[in-house]
């Protein structure tokens, strides 16, 4: 039987015992019962050449924590979906995915007709503005005439009256005009963003697709990072599309499912920290903000938000992640140093101190990195002798003799 590096599983055999005929591992080493394990054997004159550096794996008080997997998302509050404001044509786009944009910059630029209605309605409101001043200059005139002829006895109070009456109701009209003009031209300005007079009132010769005051700007509300763009020049959208997604990635968010077990000691606020694969050496503090309202129907898992710090923009959203949850008080846990732990196939293992020149490796578990340090959870026991610096050449000649063998 052939032990094949970096397998997880077969490792695990062998460190529980496997049966093999003498002839078929001459490097293995017989344990009580007739079990043999695997070794990885340095001679003397190999040991005097290589630096290995051995350490007791030794417990120490640590918070208590709550494990839980998870993923990393978007802080939905720093996140925003850009739509077109009004139904339309794409005629240039300004950014791309991956772009760091900030507020107010101009994204997208679009083709309406609601340009050319919106300016229409706005010189007819201005045309209505101007013939309703003279209106009023000219029953101006003719409430003072009539005041006049009153004083001189050639005109009754009525027609007086009746002269105020109609300067009232041109005032009215005008006063009405005036918020109409205003108010087509904030839709202009401040809806559209355009300017009241385009280009072609200008040049009639010109294309509206030619000038940018003739198209509708699309603008990000906040500054941060394109992390979606669903359009291209020539794509016809309409009020309710989604054409972007900005982000800002300052912070970001952990979705962890938490067993029901330890739903009592969960509470908005408490600290926590997330593990990436990406930066296995490095733990982000984070803190819940929201604990789900219901479990998991199928898993028996509550689903816990926490937020990090992300100013550093080491962490992505989508990324698998560990989220560990204070949960108060603490408790002994099993520590060995970092570098002792190399990766066979995926599988945490570390090489464990036989005798002088002979090393097992063992795989482990490991929880939380603490100050160069390494938790391990399972598959060590306390005071085991474990290779630090120099493990990775242990694990070079374990994967060396593997190959001969096959």
């Amino acid at each position: 039987m052939k032990w094949t590096a970096g397998s997880a599983a077969i490792l695990m055999l062998m460190l529980a015992g496997c049966s093999k005929a003498p002839d078929q591992a001459p490097a293995a080493k017989k344990r009580s019962g007739g079990e043999e394990t695997k070794l990885v054997e340095l001679d003397a004159a190999s040991l005097k050449e290589v630096t290995l550096k051995v350490a007791e794996a030794f417990q120490r008080s640590v918070p208590i924590t709550i494990r839980a997997s998870g993923r990393l998302a978007t802080n939905e509050n720093t996140t925003w979906r850009v739509g077109a404001i009004t139904d339309g044509r794409i005629v240039r786009v300004e950014v791309k995915v991956g772009d760091r944009v900030e507020k107010g910059q101009i994204l997208a630029r679009m083709h309406s007709h609601d340009i050319h209605e919106s300016r229409a309605l706005y010189r007819k409101a201005v045309a209505d503005h101007n013939r309703l001043q003279g209106s009023l200059a000219f029953v101006q005139k003719q409430r003072d005439r009539a005041r006049r002829l009153f004083e001189m006895k050639a005109a009754s109070q009525e027609q007086v009256e009746q002269a105020d009456n109609e300067l009232r109701t041109a005032q009215t009209a005008l006063d009405n005009a005036a918020i109409e003009v205003n108010r087509t031209k904030l839709h202009l300005v401040e809806f559209l963003q355009i300017p009241v007079e385009g280009s072609q009132e200008k040049d009639h010769e010109a294309s509206a697709e030619e000038h940018t005051e003739d198209l509708i700007p699309i603008r990000a509300p906040a500054p941060g990072i394109v992390l979606s763009r669903a359009i291209t020049p020539g794509a016809v959208v309409t009020a309710s599309s989604d054409l972007f997604t900005i982000c800002d990635l300052s912070t970001i968010w952990a979705i962890a499912a938490v067993q029901e077990e330890h739903l009592s000691r969960l509470h908005a606020g408490m600290g926590a920290s997330i593990h990436v694969q990406a930066y296995p050496e490095r733990s982000f503090h984070a803190r819940v903000v929201k604990i789900d309202e219901k479990l998991d129907a199928e898993t028996r898992t509550v689903s816990v938000r926490v937020e990090a710090d992300n100013r550093a923009g080491l962490l992505k959203p989508e990324m698998y992640a560990t989220v560990e949850l204070e949960a108060g008080g603490s408790e002994p846990a099993l520590f060995v140093p970092q570098v002792a732990v190399q990766d066979l196939n995926g599988q945490a293992t570390v090489f464990v101190e036989r005798q002088p020149g002979k090393y097992q490796p063992h795989p482990v578990e490991l929880g939380r990195t603490l100050e160069g340090l390494v938790q391990v959870l399972h598959g060590l026991p306390p005071g085991a002798r474990v290779v630090g610096e120099g493990s990775f050449i242990l694990k070079s000649q374990l994967l060396k003799s593997s190959l001969a063998e096959e």
